[in-house]
């Protein structure tokens, strides 16, 4: 089965889905075309109606947050249609919630684990992130960190102190485990992908270097960790896969001294850091300056996700042919 032609994975009685409405775009929806996978009959589900990100304008335009930027030689009618839809992976006490955006038109067929920041896999940014991935063709799947009990804003740093003691490493990796496991098992099963990704802002970068320590099965072929805090560089021996680290000079939570020495202790692995540049400015920009780096570490992590996963994909279909 063609990976264009992959809509929604519903293939397992391990989860429900329900619908969905992205936050912040508020445009004219489009039916989805129905699923060419086979859909098992234990499976109650609905197809969350796609949104349209992108104008039919073929220039380059500024985008700020919610809009998706095309790029010059993009085909805007090829990042469209974005399907959107949660779910719940698992049962019972070990279920959790999740977030699945997957490209409609023009699917690579790659699989993203997205890791969020502390403010959960419901907010705006981190969705409006997940979007734009889609746009380029990425199927991706946020989880519920923090089991429906994200930070808020408005409380004082000691009260962050007390939320973060509150989240047990062990639940959240287990939760990890639970999602990519889901990830990898629905879309190898349907024939959409053989490569994965993954993708980590702030405390989800910290997850994502613990993820991929103790990735023993090479699920993961490469990651991008955005300003990842209380990353601990003790673990970087046990990264086998190329890691992009973004951050900013300015970033108190993320010191560039350490991004540079995981940088150097994991084979393979880059770091680009933007002067000026504050805690979660990619994709929470504040500014002009903002949204400029922002627009340029997006366009980076897409680059360095193509050529670890998409082209490396190409690349294997070629030599099977050849053979």
């Amino acid at each position: 089965m063609a990976a264009g032609s992959f809509a929604a994975v519903a293939t397992s009685a391990s989860f429900h889905l329900f619908l969905s409405s992205r936050p912040g775009i508020h445009r004219k929806p489009r039916p989805l075309p129905p699923s060419h996978l086979n859909i098992s009959s234990s499976v109650q589900f609905d197809f969350h109606q796609s949104r349209r990100l992108c104008s039919h304008q073929k220039d380059k335009f500024d985008v700020l947050r919610t809009k998706v930027k095309l790029v010059d030689g993009e085909d805007d009618e090829a990042c469209e249609l974005v399907n959107g839809v949660e779910l719940l992976i698992g049962e019972g006490g070990d279920s959790i919630r999740a977030y699945l955006c997957t490209a409609v038109k023009n699917n690579n067929g790659t699989g993203l684990l997205l890791l969020s920041d502390i403010f959960g896999f419901e907010d705006s940014s981190t969705r409006d992130f997940a979007y734009r991935l889609g746009c380029n063709g990425y199927n991706v799947l946020v989880p519920d960190l923090f089991r429906g009990e994200p930070w808020k804003e408005g409380h004082t740093a000691a009260e962050l102190e007390q939320w973060l003691a509150r989240q047990q490493p062990e639940t959240v990796a287990k939760d990890i485990d639970s999602s990519t496991k889901w990830l990898i098992d629905e879309f190898t099963s349907a024939g959409i992908s053989r490569k994965f990704g993954i993708v980590g802002f702030c405390f989800g970068g910290k997850c994502l270097i613990e993820t991929l320590a103790k990735d023993e099965n090479s699920y993961f072929g490469t990651a991008v960790c955005f300003y990842g805090t209380r990353m601990d560089p003790s673990l970087a021996h046990h990264i086998n896969v190329p890691v992009l680290f973004i951050s900013g000079d300015g970033d108190p939570f993320c010191q560039a001294t350490l991004v540079l020495e995981m940088e150097k202790r994991i084979r393979g692995s880059k770091a680009v850091i933007y002067g000026g540049r504050g805690h979660g400015f990619a994709h929470r920009p504040e500014s002009q300056e903002d949204d400029r780096d922002a627009e340029d570490a997006f366009n980076v992590s897409r680059s360095w996700l193509k050529d670890y996963l998409v082209f490396d994909e190409d690349k294997a279909a070629v030599s099977s042919q050849v053979v």
